[in-house]
């Protein structure tokens, strides 16, 4: 799938399912979202859970930082995409977004931002890198959404204690193209 075809899939639904555990997997592709973000999966798990998803026509990305089992170096990501086959991955760690896009790969930035240090850092860092997504956490900082979104030239995920209607659509009118949530309730916005 193009990355044009994934942002268009998260545009139109910009509630993105994050899946923690394997219970909620079902509950995700049932829900209307577009997306799902695994992340928590293992070497056992994967295949399984990103195949199901495709299946489903859902986009499915993995957090790699959170993948148990594999290594967490380059043919960690080697093997990512050349056998588990997701749409995209999820990593805080530049050198797996710099690789992975340098293998074809969506690749999608987090970070979190605790202060106006790690705020600074994180802008330089994603201008650096130049991910195909950013995702911010936490997510419910409209005010700080907005400025990362006008300094950044890349789509704004807002994730982390989004738990309410009213969060999403302050954040979404803040300037996050969509925003990623364990909260099933939220699923079906």
């Amino acid at each position: 799938m193009e990355k044009n075809e994934i942002l268009r899939k998260i545009e139109e639904n910009p509630v993105i399912a994050a899946i923690r555990n394997e219970e909620d997997l079902e509950d995700a592709i049932n829900a209307p979202v577009s997306t799902v973000f695994l992340l928590h999966a293992d070497i056992f798990n994967i295949y399984p859970a990103v195949d199901k998803v495709k299946k489903s026509g859902k986009n499915v990305f993995i957090h790699m930082d959170m993948l148990e089992g594999i290594g967490k170096d380059n043919r960690a990501i080697d093997y990512i995409h050349e056998q588990i086959k997701p749409h995209g991955i999820i990593s805080t760690k530049n050198n797996h977004i710099k690789y992975a896009m340098g293998k074809g790969m969506f690749a999608i930035q987090r970070v979190f931002l605790i202060d106006s240090q790690s705020y600074e850092n994180s802008v330089k860092s994603i201008l650096a890198v130049q991910p195909d997504m950013v995702e911010v956490l936490p997510g419910i900082m409209p005010g700080i959404i907005q400025r990362i979104s006008a300094q950044i030239p890349m789509p704004v995920i807002a994730g982390g204690f989004v738990e309410t209607k009213d969060d999403v659509i302050k954040v979404l009118g803040s300037g996050a193209l969509a925003i990623s949530t364990g909260k099933k309730e939220l699923w079906s916005l």
